[in-house]
């Protein structure tokens, strides 16, 4: 049925868009009496599930445990998103699960994100994972994964994102993404301000669920592109990002690891070898150090303020920023343009091969206070070009992040 890359893409494409319920699927699991059983690690929040969820699978690894992991979105290929030991799912497997199920999606109208949590949950199943980390896709009380009972609940941060489908406010976006929590399951969380807090702890009191915060830090400093920080029981870790967010994801991931550690034993140097290995594309990622730049994911007015908190920790003394920027239609870019202003007064809004992504006519509210160009590549050669000494930054979309990336990697 899907005998090749195409015909996935294709088959996709035609399952269902534009809502937000588990209705469907919730019905379809329950015609099929699936049940997911696989120890697992459920992981909800606005920034930073990516990095945990990935510092959290190699830390494992590192331990010899056989560990499932399911995140997005991908870029090129839905087999980016379903991962045993860092290995992609194969087609055949794909193909197997659509074919055996054909019928029951189409009669239940399934969305192709609840299409590829099925098809994650079973090859975990059947290839026997140990563990198993599963990243929300976009909330958490209705998101396609979550539909099991997990060993510990993750909610890295919480900020206005999605508000057409998870609310308007920080109030209804906590209450939604708090819906993993579950009866006698503890939660991990990051950093949260006090109105989503409040809500969390609300949440986690009617469940009978403790409230974990990660550990302090300190004595941190950059060396070797990345940053070296201690705890009072870790000293001296290592992780190979430049982002300040990306320590604070790393000891959520610690903390959830030393949680659970009598279930799943890790030892000081399996989390130090994990966390060193840990390099994350889109994540304050430098693709040329002439000019320097920079590539960030960062997608919403939290992952931006925490990018220019980063950015002015580097020594970056009579160097100009210049941004190039491209967001997707449902983001709020007032807060993020208004935040990427106070680091530079050079930036440019483009635009990317994405059905999702504003183009010109979506910045039309923009274009008296900031330049526009279509293609994101020329803007950055051109910049390139004229500004040796200085700092390019790409930022506004997680897709748009990986999309420079890819193109831009093999000519720099």
């Amino acid at each position: 049925m899907v005998r090749n890359d195409d015909e996935l893409k294709t088959y996709l494409k035609n399952l269902r868009t534009g809502d937000y319920q588990k209705d469907n699927f919730d019905a379809f699991l329950k015609k099929i009496n699936f049940i997911y059983d696989v120890p697992s690690i459920h992981i909800a929040g606005s920034n930073g599930k990516g990095s945990v969820g990935n510092y959290l699978n190699n830390i494992y690894q590192d331990k010899g445990y056989k560990v499932g992991y399911f995140f997005s979105p991908y870029y090129l290929d839905m087999k980016e998103m379903i991962l045993i030991n860092n290995n992609k799912i194969d087609l055949t497997y794909i193909d197997k699960i659509i074919s055996s199920y054909d019928k029951y999606i189409r009669k239940y109208n399934l969305s192709e994100f609840e299409l590829e949590t099925f098809i994650a949950f079973n090859y975990f199943i059947d290839n026997d994972v140990d563990i198993a980390i599963i990243e929300c896709g976009m909330g958490g009380e209705y998101d396609a994964t979550n539909i099991f009972v997990p060993i510990i609940s993750v909610i890295t941060s919480i900020s206005l994102e999605h508000t057409n489908f998870l609310g308007s406010s920080i109030t209804e976006i906590a209450l939604s993404k708090s819906g993993i929590i579950k009866d006698n399951i503890d939660v991990v969380i990051g950093e949260l301000d006090d109105e989503a807090n409040q809500v969390i702890y609300q949440e986690a009191l009617k469940k009978h669920s403790k409230v974990i915060k990660y550990d302090p830090y300190y004595d941190e400093k950059i060396k070797d592109f990345g940053y070296y920080f201690s705890t009072l029981k870790y000293k001296d870790l290592y992780i190979p990002s430049l982002g300040t967010y990306s320590i604070i994801d790393a000891l959520i991931a610690i903390k959830v690891i030393d949680h659970i550690n009598n279930v799943f034993p890790v030892d000081e140097t399996n989390i130090k070898n994990g966390l060193k290995i840990t390099k994350i594309n889109g994540r304050m990622s430098i693709i040329n150090n002439n000019p320097l730049t920079i590539i960030d994911g960062a997608h919403n007015p939290e992952g931006i303020n925490k990018l220019c908190e980063s950015i002015n920790k580097l020594n970056i003394e009579n160097k100009q920023i210049h941004v190039i920027f491209a967001a997707f239609l449902d983001k709020n870019i007032q807060n993020m343009l208004s935040s990427l202003n106070f680091i530079s007064n050079d930036i440019y809004l483009t635009t990317f091969d994405n059905p999702r992504a504003r183009n010109k006519g979506d910045y039309f509210l923009y274009l008296d206070e900031y330049k526009y160009e279509d293609n994101p590549i020329d803007i950055y050669f051109k910049l390139k070009e004229q500004y040796l000494d200085d700092i390019i930054l790409i930022c506004g979309s997680l897709a748009f992040a990986f999309y420079m990336y890819d193109k831009l990697k093999e000519n720099n």
